[in-house]
């Protein structure tokens, strides 16, 4: 036995091989705490090494900072068993047959597990984990199953050893815990606990249930990485092995996610946030309004966004300052973009505007996220332009334009939901030219001049057609999805797709459910079909993502910036490469727009 205390033996393999260590998933394991230590049971964190994880202990803590950098340096979490939650966390008194609470832990891990679902961290939680999950993520418990309601017939808290499994659970057809085992419909589980999952709340569901209805487990429903079971597969030794199994792989694929993240540049090509702009909400704030946000930008690890003034077809438009009146939608247009300076001019180390690729790659670098400008309705250059110095309306649009360029904007949607001057809508149009108005074929062959990227999201197939015919470079759909698998009129045709793709254009997939599907709400896997057949008729060079967030874009799964990671997580799923990646998260829309600055002349 000389050899068990020989460390140079010990260490021996790894010196003779390089690296010396082979690359684990950290999986940071919530601890108990009693009589002022912080400690946990072996079987927590063998199982997580025999997965093939490097466990790592976290100690409980409420400090936010503390907290935010534990996730920062793990790959997944798992939430360990322990005693009863304090029912005060979710607004009920205790009942008699509380069990014992453990104060240091209760809110430490409500914070930490919302801070994980926030940055997509895979989470297992076990026992009372999974309580502690469904507390944090907006379910109720119920204190003890056999006071809280109808007499349980099943015993859930065993005498037996904790390795003998005592009753069974139903598993849930197609669940991910049905896939972990291998479409089992009936598991065999051990049971220590008396309290239970009343409800899992909006972002859960029910995974396996015991013979008496108890609730046993519970995952995402929204297709995140989110996991947690009743009993304790941390006692169960190889029955319990691919709940491990699962939590270490799906630690394994966020751990690349974030690299990719990392190494490539990520960009939605359409949001609305300055929708919300007359609402008072600040982009520098985590606002539960928002869907995009400088605190989501960075839990998604996404770099950039475009940013567009968007101009409703009707007027009045709305008021950005109480108490200042309506403007006209080129003065709009033009506050907007005031507010998004005034905004990224507050938080200058971690903001910045960007109107090239290269600026995008700069801002990049220096560890800051991007904003780029866009107008949505081409009404902001038609409409309420001062005409000082043009000799015609047209002539007041060109400077319009213009002076938008100098602004900064990298596109305009030619119109939204309406017909405007420019050209006819495929929504709510009158048919009122036919497709490309004069004035709109004059500002298409004017924004090639300039370099502005023509955006034909919002257009009548007529419209997309004649804008095609009209510009000499590249065009854009930059938040539009496919019309074979919705038909919605808002969506391209296959026709349409082919034809962008072999002028060298772009359709960005758009994230509105009511573009995705026509039966019921629709999803992240949803929106991962769209992508795909546009990927099947154009090919990978010519798609990417538009999310039309905050207005009225995101789906379950892929919600808000936060979630662009989980997005990336389901492209590295279906084994897209790190090139396609690169080419889907912006790499596609950023070579036309090279294309289109590039033929600028006299800018």
């Amino acid at each position: 036995m000389a050899h068990c205390f020989n460390i140079d033996g010990m260490l021996r393999p790894a010196y003779t091989r390089y690296p010396e260590g082979r690359p684990r998933p950290v999986v940071g394991i919530t601890a108990n705490f009693r009589d002022g230590q912080a400690c946990l049971g072996q079987g927590y964190y063998s199982q997580v090494e025999a997965a093939g994880g490097a466990p790592v202990l976290l100690p409980p803590t409420t400090d936010v900072d503390v907290l935010r950098e534990q996730l920062a340096h793990i790959d997944g979490l798992l939430l360990s068993g322990g005693g009863d939650i304090n029912p005060l966390f979710l607004g009920q008194e205790p009942q008699r047959a509380l069990g014992g609470i453990t104060p240091e832990r209760d809110a430490a891990e409500m914070m930490l597990m919302r801070l994980a679902e926030q940055q997509c961290l895979p989470v297992l939680g076990i026992c009372r984990g999974v309580q502690l999950m469904v507390a944090a993520l907006g379910g109720t418990l119920r204190q003890d199953i056999y006071t809280d309601a109808a007499p349980a017939w099943i015993k859930h808290s065993q005498d037996a050893p904790r390795g003998e499994a005592t009753h069974s659970v139903t598993v849930a057809d197609g669940t991910t815990l049905y896939n972990i085992y291998a479409r089992e419909e009936h598991l065999h589980v051990n049971s220590f606990h008396h309290q239970a999952v009343a409800t899992p709340g909006d972002r859960l569901r029910v995974a396996a249930t015991a013979p008496d209805g108890v609730i046993e487990a519970v995952e995402s429903r929204c297709h995140k990485p989110l996991l947690g079971v009743q009993w304790h597969p941390e006692c169960m030794a190889d029955d319990g092995l691919p709940l491990f199994r699962w939590l270490v792989d799906e630690a394994a694929l966020h751990r690349e996610a974030c690299r990719l993240h990392t190494r490539l540049l990520t960009l939605d090509t359409h949001c609305d946030t300055p929708m919300f702009f007359p609402q008072g909400i600040d982009f520098l704030q985590r606002d539960q309004r928002l869907c995009t946000d400088l605190h989501k930008m960075d839990d998604g690890r996404l770099d950039a966004t475009v940013m567009v003034a968007y101009i409703p077809q009707q007027d009045p438009l709305p008021v950005l300052v109480p108490g200042s009146g309506s403007l006209a939608p080129f003065s709009y247009a033009n506050a907007i973009f005031d507010r998004i300076e005034q905004t990224v001019a507050r938080c200058p180390e971690r903001l910045a505007l960007a109107r090239t690729p290269d600026e995008l790659a700069a801002n990049k670098a220096a560890g800051r996220r991007s904003i780029m400008l866009g107008i949505e309705n081409g009404r902001a250059l038609t409409d309420g332009v001062p005409e000082a110095g043009t000799t015609s309306a047209a002539d007041a649009a060109l400077a319009a334009l213009r002076h938008f360029r100098s602004r900064g904007i990298v596109y305009v949607t030619l119109c939204h939901n309406g017909d405007n001057k420019l050209c006819d809508s495929a929504a709510r149009s009158a048919h009122t030219h036919g497709g490309l108005s004069p004035l709109g074929a004059e500002l298409v062959a004017e924004m090639n001049r300039l370099g502005v990227m023509v955006d034909l999201s919002h257009g009548a197939e007529s419209a997309f057609y004649d804008a095609i015919a009209a510009s000499r470079l590249p065009i854009v759909c930059s938040h539009s999805s496919a019309r074979a698998l919705c038909d919605h009129p808002r969506n391209l045709t296959d026709d349409q797709l082919r034809r962008l793709a072999q002028t060298g254009g772009v359709a960005q997939t758009t994230l509105y459910h009511g573009f995705l599907t026509t039966a019921g709400e629709a999803d992240i896997l949803d929106a991962m079909r769209h992508l795909q057949h546009a990927i099947d008729v154009m090919g990978i060079e010519h798609v990417g993502l538009g999310t039309d967030f905050d207005g009225d874009g995101g789906v379950p799964g892929m919600q808000t910036a936060a979630d662009a990671l989980n997005f990336t997580r389901h492209l590295l799923l279906r084994r897209f490469s790190e090139q396609d990646i690169s080419l889907i998260w912006g790499g596609n829309f950023l070579r036309v727009m090279r294309q289109v600055q590039a033929a600028a002349v006299g800018v």
